[in-house]
């Protein structure tokens, strides 16, 4: 990534602002995640790709939102494991089926006949992408690539001498790594951080005698690279595979040292360090790929990369250290979390971790997972990169589980529900990059597959501009894909208000809204606009002639993605100022969509009619959408509706659901929508205890990083929570976190929290609005009106 003058204006804009804001708050204990043990760099990784690899999640995770690593902290011989936001392998390709349009008419025909078989396998044989799609999850040699390492980084210090006091830890307040030992009696410190200031990552070695330091440095990958020396520096490149026989993505890595005495010298594609007192490294890394459809190449990553290592180099380590913590704390010290009535028990972190597993409670590991996530979303996703895919931007694989991609039907959006609410607006942006990046693509998929105007994109995307439908139908059919993650404009724009946003945005909004139009019909017995053939994502019923089925029309994640996407579109519109023939046609059609229908049993239905479900314990709550990231189904306007979801949410965690950890994730928000504090707080502890590494890494298993995000989110749901000018102030508080405060939380309207609370009841808030407004507070069944004037505080008492 290249910072550019208007970022470089950005960032300073932000310190400045961050030190006139946080002014008071020094001084606060700092989150850690720490450890008494270094993760064991010697053991391999495994080849599976889909098996995780223990000490891997044991490392300690840095990242500027371009260049991540991994710090294992070992002592003898240290293991950074290194990535790039780009390095995917694959290319672009076509994969829309031209033969999928003759079908659709007859199978929707048979789909409103109840021949459910003869539809499905006509949806099987027909609606499916052509070629080989996603290689089922296993697509590093195939076009559709996967998210790979960047290599590893080794530092060999030459001793196999036994060390004590040995400390590791993560510091969330300045997102720096540090380890110390002792051996031989000399006191070793290390410091690890990746700058987004100077797009670098540097590592710091200092000892407590003079000439201490000697260490050989060395570079790989478990494939396609080659390592040289070139100016004083240790260079790995490479080119990986396109997918179809031949080179794809070019990339390159730099690597200087810096010692403070002693001597420095590269041999043999290694850099040997001699008795020095102090060392600096610093490493540097691009590709050549851009997001850019139709070729996604063009980025000078030769001379990124070179550029960005002779700038780095001019500074002194603490000026790096200092323009890096200034930078990072502007976005994350905006949020303080506290739930932790006394002083901390000095526990490590991986303790922490085995020991919730058995009692379910440690407040202070949930402040500190909440601010995790914050700090992952900071590390992973930052304005001008590429968004946090499944995988956030860290991985150790060639291939990565479900290629590391961008799945469009819960993970990428539960990446990004923090963003807002955890007052991380800047970190939603690149997601927004993404979707405008998928509109040509997404449009010629809508011309070859439906015959539809405007864009559409399946389950699944790369960063090659996939849009086609998966592989199989029975997952790959998921038509709402789209209006899903079209409904982040809108989001982004409720809590920022900015209107050059919403005007950049709008025309992505509208194709999205088109081929929706399009793709509805009526359904022949109701007269309803209904969506289909489609599927609820990854869910199976059992149809009335026997069949099992995951294809039908109308299903209620469809229809519900649809009415959010269409409401949204009005609004942007009214917004905007724009009144044509148009938004009076997507208003007619949101009139006659299908809405939700509550079933003979009480639950909210999943589908048009009361199929049975398959798996009654499904990890996907998709047809609850509409409650959680939703707006159509709320508590306070649709309380039966609201009651029927959850039942349904009860029905499947009584039948084994929310097992995975971004499924736990999710209900934490569900239920904290339904403003059921305990059940929000039971699905936490889900989260923890069974879906939690040592790193606190989400698993859903394998690693994922969508469960930290939508933990994250779901705690700030629980305390915070607002929509149409209402603000919800502590809606979901569980009994266990009686006594709490907080600050910088962000409310729909430009709107920021501060709150207090003990014994479980309210003692005040403080409400900064951006703009001259009237908002609605609501706490424990009491609403009350108030009149905001724009840059004034407002005090609220219970």
């Amino acid at each position: 990534m290249r910072i550019n003058r208007q970022q470089k204006f950005f960032i300073a804009a932000h310190i400045l602002f961050s030190c006139f804001i946080l002014t008071g708050q020094v001084g606060e204990e700092h989150l850690k995640l720490w450890y008494e043990t270094p993760a064991d760099g010697s053991v391999h990784d495994s080849p599976n790709g889909w098996k995780d690899d223990p000490e891997w999640l044991k490392s300690l995770p840095l990242g500027n939102g371009s260049l991540g690593v991994m710090v294992f902290g070992d002592v003898n011989r240290e293991r950074i494991q290194l990535n790039e936001e780009s390095m995917w392998s694959g290319s672009p390709d076509d994969n829309d089926n031209p033969e999928a349009y003759a079908a659709q008419d007859k199978i929707r025909n048979l789909l409103f006949e109840g021949k459910y078989k003869e539809a499905t396998d006509l949806t099987n044989s027909t609606q499916v992408c052509k070629g080989e799609g996603s290689g089922h999850g296993n697509g590093a040699e195939v076009p559709f690539g996967c998210f790979q390492t960047l290599g590893d980084l080794w530092i060999d210090n030459g001793k196999q001498e036994p060390y004590e006091n040995y400390h590791r830890e993560l510091d969330l307040d300045d997102a720096v790594v540090r380890v110390s030992y002792t051996q031989k009696g000399i006191n070793y410190k290390r410091e690890m951080f990746t700058s987004y200031p100077d797009q670098v990552m540097v590592a710091h070695f200092t000892a407590d005698r003079p000439g201490a330091i000697s260490f050989t440095v060395s570079m790989n990958r478990p494939e396609r690279y080659k390592v040289n020396v070139e100016d004083d520096q240790l260079v790995m490149s490479g080119t990986l595979s396109n997918g179809k026989g031949g080179d794809g993505l070019e990339y390159m890595a730099r690597l200087k040292a810096i010692p403070t005495n002693g001597r420095v010298s590269y041999n043999n594609g290694q850099i040997e360090i001699e008795d020095a007192d102090e060392v600096t490294l610093l490493l540097s890394a691009s590709t050549d790929y851009m997001l850019k459809y139709p070729d996604y190449k063009g980025r000078d990553y030769k001379n990124i990369t070179a550029n960005n290592l002779e700038n780095a180099t001019e500074k002194a380590f603490q000026q790096l250290l200092d323009d890096h913590i200034n930078e990072y704390r502007s976005y994350y010290q905006r949020v303080r979390f506290d739930i932790t009535p006394e002083s901390v028990d000095p526990i490590p972190t991986d303790e922490r971790v085995k020991n919730y597993k058995q009692t379910k409670s440690d407040s202070h590991l949930e402040e500190l997972f909440f601010q995790y996530g914050r700090y992952l979303l900071i590390s992973s996703s930052r304005p001008g990169t590429l968004p946090a895919n499944l995988q956030g931007i860290w991985a150790n694989k060639i291939q990565t589980p479900w290629n590391g991609d961008y799945h469009t039907d819960v993970n990428v959006e539960m990446n990004y529900w923090p963003a807002e609410v955890t007052n991380l607006s800047e970190m939603h942006l690149p997601l927004f990059d993404l979707i405008e990046s998928l509109v040509e693509p997404g449009e010629k998929t809508a011309q070859v597959q439906y015959h539809h105007e405007g864009w559409v994109v399946h389950p699944i995307t790369n960063t090659w501009g996939y849009t086609s439908p998966g592989e199989a139908a029975s997952w790959g059919m998921h038509t709402g894909a789209g209006a899903w993650i079209s409904t982040h404009i809108l989001e982004h724009y409720a809590f920022t208000g900015d209107k050059i946003f919403l005007k950049r945005m709008y025309p992505v909004l509208g194709g999205s809204v088109e081929f929706y139009i399009d793709w509805l019909v009526k359904d022949p017995k109701t007269g309803k606009l209904v969506s289909g053939p489609a599927v609820s994502p990854e869910n199976t019923f059992i149809a009335p002639d026997g069949s099992k089925s995951q294809i039908s029309m109308g299903p209620a994640h469809d229809q519900q993605v649809i009415w959010q996407l269409f409401t949204d579109f009005l609004l942007a519109s009214k917004e905007l100022g724009v009144k044509n023939d148009f938004t009076v046609k997507v208003q007619e059609s949101l009139n006659q969509l299908a809405g939700p229908q509550i079933g003979s049993d009480g639950r909210l239905m999943e589908w048009a009619e009361e199929f049975p479900e398959v798996e009654h314990g499904h990890r996907h709550i998709s047809h609850l959408f509409a409650l959680h990231p939703g707006s159509q189904i709320d508590l306070r306007e649709t309380p039966k509706l609201a009651i029927a979801a959850k039942k349904s949410l009860d029905y499947r965690i009584d039948n084994g659901g929310g097992h995975t950890g971004w499924s736990a994730a999710w209900l934490i928000n569900q239920y904290a929508r339904l403003q059921d504090g305990e059940k929000a707080k039971e699905s936490l502890e889900t989260v923890l205890s069974k879906s939690t590494s040592p790193n606190l890494f989400g698993l859903h298993p394998p690693f994922q990083m969508d469960a930290n995000f939508g933990a994250t989110a779901g705690m700030a749901e629980m305390l915070l929570q607002s929509r149409d000018g209402i603000v919800h102030l502590l809606p979901a508080l569980p009994k266990e976190w009686p006594d709490g405060k907080l600050s910088g939380l962000k409310a729909k309207g430009g709107l920021t929290i501060d709150m207090e609370w003990k014994d479980g009841s309210l003692l005040f808030a403080k409400i900064y609005s951006s703009k001259t407004q009237n908002i609605t507070l609501a706490y424990k069944g009491k609403e009350t009106l108030l009149a905001l004037k724009k840059g004034e505080k407002y005090n609220f008492d219970n």
